[in-house]
């Protein structure tokens, strides 16, 4: 079973995104904030993160850097997931080292395949 790291500090974004990925045969990692996250990041080595860009702690851009000057760098793929989408962000995220760009407000039935086709998974 893959394990999936979700950062997301709404609380009912956290519910509805991890019910999808358990419904869909994934394992999840919860973490409220960014330094949580890359705590549980570096200490789970998940298969892949969901990360939401508007943390309280830390903007979901520095976790992002922290996490690729870490040991688990390119080997896990990072998804961003963001509710503030604008003009160039999506180009911004990936050069910043995001394999994904996922916009709120999360649509269930498009997700996972979004998710599967970021990650080279097959449906």
């Amino acid at each position: 079973m893959k394990r999936v790291l979700v950062i997301e500090d709404n609380d009912d974004n956290m519910k509805l995104i991890t019910f999808i990925l358990e419904k869909n045969g994934y394992g999840t990692i919860r973490a409220e904030n960014g330094k949580t996250g890359i705590e549980l990041a570096l200490k789970e080595k998940p298969d892949f993160i969901l990360l939401d860009i508007q943390l309280p702690d830390m903007d979901g851009t520095e976790v992002l850097k922290e996490l690729r000057k870490s040991e688990i760098d390119e080997e896990v793929p990072i998804i961003a997931i963001t509710s503030y989408a604008m003009s160039g962000d999506r180009e911004r995220l990936m050069e910043a080292g995001c394999n994904g760009y996922i916009e709120k407000p999360i649509d269930p039935v498009s997700i996972i395949n979004q998710i599967r086709e970021i990650t080279g998974e097959k449906p």
